[in-house]
């Protein structure tokens, strides 16, 4: 009887071996699989990653901006709940005592560390300032951040596209080696403490800060995209316009408006040597957990902060809510799930913190935005949700809400102007058909009257 009760109690969840958690972010990064660059992109290390693991080729970000991305998922809440629109305010600022992901499992004997670009960073060159925007203590144990070295600072060749009109605006094939680069050094770090850490649980952060701009990779991933290789996107003549605040807007709008096909073309190549450096670093963190043989010990996650536009409707960025910007790629290998799986369910990035709760057996401190990804996991045809939310702030008085289905986009703006797109007969959202289809726009109007409340 003795044996059965020691039997029932050391195969309990709170007995049971601890599940690591790899979460590693890319900055700025697209999904491929649309329009014109998947055939183009080299990015092997995903492709291995993809073969572990669940794909999830219909996964949405809950804001487009870098900042109110990270702590949307972080939180496992939505932006609306959140109240973070901008790179400017800091979670805790908003949320002083909200209990984000790895900090979770940092209170239940995680060994917790970050290094890269996890939470936004931000407070300049205050070294204490800088450890707040990483949310060091409360998420981390400790939280490490990266420069590139005086040689990796020279560009070998290189220039600011928007004639410095945009200082980000720039790109560069630079001197020296891959750990030259935050990037490298990033990879680097996050293998070390992988290596360091040994049995004991851990949760480790690895955020990449590429394809973000400024677009600067060594100067050998340039050479693989060679410029007459590559074809720019055209948006079609017959592509419906939208207001200014969807997309166009200030002088971003303004400066790639001028922009020639050189110039998107540069941006281009600069875009995808940047995705294949952070790729290749990517395969440097997968090669360890090959080695340590720690796959079946590991969650492994993958994910973009949000989509980019690399030139669809005039735009170079994110910060719209046209699907190139609001679809980002996500991939999960967890133990005991099949890999090589590819699903179309519907997801959304606050299904994050509820699925790693999941696996590692604990349970959400609070009410979060997403769900479980478990039964996904273990059936890439069953479906968790039949719609996704993504929000965007343009001031105090206008913001737009755009809700996801498996056929439709739409986008409703707090003045009431909406927009309709059609994914069965236009994935590339070209044509507003929302004044042709009354009963969708009734219909999805009524999901987007389910979100939280937003109060900018």
């Amino acid at each position: 009887m003795r044996a059965l009760l020691l039997l029932l109690v050391f195969s309990s969840p709170l007995f049971a071996a601890k599940t690591n958690v790899l979460l590693i972010m890319a900055d700025d990064l697209r999904d491929f699989g649309g329009a014109y660059t998947k055939e183009v992109v080299k990015t092997p290390n995903l492709d291995r990653l993809r073969a572990r693991g669940t794909s999830f080729e219909r996964a949405y970000v809950q804001y487009t901006v870098c900042n109110p991305s990270r702590s949307s998922m972080m939180a496992g809440l939505r932006a609306e709940q959140t109240g973070i629109v901008d790179n400017n305010t800091r979670l805790r600022e908003r949320m002083p005592d909200v209990i984000t992901l790895p900090q979770l499992c940092k209170e239940q004997g995680w060994q917790s560390h970050a290094f890269g670009k996890l939470f936004h960073l931000g407070g300049g060159k205050n070294p204490e300032a800088r450890q707040q925007w990483m949310d060091a203590g409360h998420s981390w144990h400790t939280a490490q951040a990266f420069e590139a070295t005086k040689t990796g600072r020279k560009m070998i060749e290189g220039r600011n596209v928007s004639g410095g009109v945009l200082p980000w605006c720039a790109w560069g094939a630079a001197d020296g080696t891959d750990e030259d680069q935050p990037d490298g050094q990033i990879a680097a770090a996050t293998v070390a403490m992988i290596e360091k850490l040994g049995d004991q649980p851990w949760f480790i952060g690895c955020g990449f800060m590429k394809p973000h701009d400024p677009f600067i990779a060594p100067r050998k991933y340039f050479d693989m995209y060679p410029s007459e290789s590559l074809k720019i996107w055209k948006d079609p003549a017959n592509t419906d316009p939208v207001r200014k605040e969807s997309v166009g807007f200030g002088e971003l709008g303004t400066a790639f408006a001028k922009f020639t096909d050189q110039e998107w073309r540069e941006l281009l190549r600069a875009y995808c040597a940047c995705t294949t450096f952070m790729d290749a670093q990517l395969g440097r963190v997968l090669d360890v957990l090959d080695q340590k043989q720690l796959w079946d010990k590991t969650i492994v996650i993958f994910v973009g902060d949000h989509g980019y536009h690399t030139g669809e409707r005039l735009w170079w960025n994110k910060n719209t809510l046209f699907e190139r910007s609001c679809h980002s790629p996500f991939i999960i290998a967890a133990p005991g799930m099949k890999g090589g799986q590819v699903s179309q369910s519907l997801v959304e990035f606050v299904d994050l913190y509820p699925t790693v709760a999941d696996f590692c057996a604990l349970k959400m401190p609070h009410q979060g935005a997403g769900v479980s990804l478990r039964p996904v996991l273990q059936d890439p045809a069953a479906s968790v949700k039949d719609a996704a939310f993504t929000l965007v702030s343009r001031s105090p008085k206008l913001y737009g809400q755009s809700v996801r289905t498996s056929r439709w986009r739409f986008t409703l703006w707090s003045d009431g102007q909406a927009e309709l797109y059609d994914h069965d007969a236009d994935p590339e959202e070209l044509h507003n058909v929302a004044s042709q289809h009354a009963g969708a726009v009734s219909d999805l109007g009524g999901k987007l009257r389910t979100l939280p409340a937003f109060r900018p």
